[in-house]
């Protein structure tokens, strides 16, 4: 079966673009790559992928694109098909990409309108071992969506793109899995829009000096540290100059997928935070209001 087995890179619509790239580059600890034409690529040191932010010079702030993985050509052309059988809108056939790093894919609407992009034999950048005393992002770890129709997102995300359930927060919070990982994607209920991504850092102890670091440039701890129960990892939530929830988490748990069976947690306050010793909470996330780049397909 074809299916997504990766994410790639989130890309946004911003205003205050110097914000939000001097953010991303000298705070949050990404590593810039290129940046021409009010495009700009930032890098996670401990991973392969060309760039896993990109930042675009926008009047509208917006979520330009969220991009995954497939494993091979042939499955971005039966991905294509599987999603244009579902009726969702093509934004862009299989085609050869000139973004940095090039490769083979398509783009189209999911069902709330967030532009998806799929693709494959992406050229791989350098990597290097993250320390834990740097306090940095390895890779991406998992994006958060909340949607006015979650059931129907996790239909979706499963039947066409492959994803597969691995746990429930009552019946608000899905957690969905592309590869051996508990979750990369995660659905609940709200206006369509981005609740947060977040960024795997080494361990617990390089979480703790992440969060050290941030709080030394003045940038505000909005829930954390904690750990969740569905997937045990340990989080902690900030908010960028555009007010994009970011998250470092570690520890985050790996699937047996011949073993594994899904839980429906009981979404209690010890459920959410098995440790209940951080600050603030998710109402002090950035409020969810509905996305103004839904079904508009960004310009590049």
């Amino acid at each position: 079966m074809s299916r997504v087995n990766e994410i790639r890179y989130v890309g946004y619509g911003v205003e205050d673009f110097d914000a939000e790239r001097k953010f991303y580059g000298e705070i949050w600890g990404l590593r810039e790559v290129a940046c021409d034409n009010g495009l700009a690529y930032f890098a996670a040191e401990g991973t392969p992928e060309k760039y896993v932010v990109r930042l675009r010079r926008a009047d509208v702030r917006r979520v330009d694109v969220i991009a995954w993985a497939a494993a091979s050509r042939a499955d971005v052309d039966a991905l294509f098909e599987k999603v244009k059988a579902a009726g969702s809108p093509i934004v862009a056939e299989p085609h050869a990409l000139d973004s940095p790093g090039g490769g083979y894919g398509f783009r189209f609407f999911d069902p709330d309108g967030h532009t998806i992009e799929i693709s494959s034999d992406v050229e791989r950048g350098p990597v290097r071992e993250v320390g834990p005393k740097e306090g940095i992002p390895v890779r991406i770890s998992h994006v958060v969506l909340h949607s006015p129709d979650h059931h129907r997102m996790v239909k979706y995300y499963t039947e066409v793109l492959g994803f597969r359930v691995s746990d429930w927060l009552g019946d608000f919070m899905c957690f969905l899995r592309c590869n051996e990982w508990h979750h990369r994607l995660a659905l609940l209920p709200g206006p369509p829009c981005l609740n947060h991504v977040a960024y795997d850092v080494p361990s617990i102890d390089a979480l703790m000096r992440g969060i050290a670091r941030l709080k030394k440039m003045q940038v505000q701890l909005c829930w954390g540290p904690g750990r969740h129960t569905a997937g045990n990892n340990t989080f902690s939530y900030f908010a960028t100059p555009s007010k994009f929830a970011v998250e470092y988490t570690s520890d985050l748990e790996r699937v047996d997928e011949a073993t594994w069976q899904p839980t429906v947690y009981d979404p209690k306050p010890d459920i959410m935070d098995q440790w209940g010793s951080g600050i603030g909470g998710p109402h002090a996330m950035p409020r969810p209001e509905a996305d103004k780049g839904l079904h508009q397909a960004p310009p590049v």
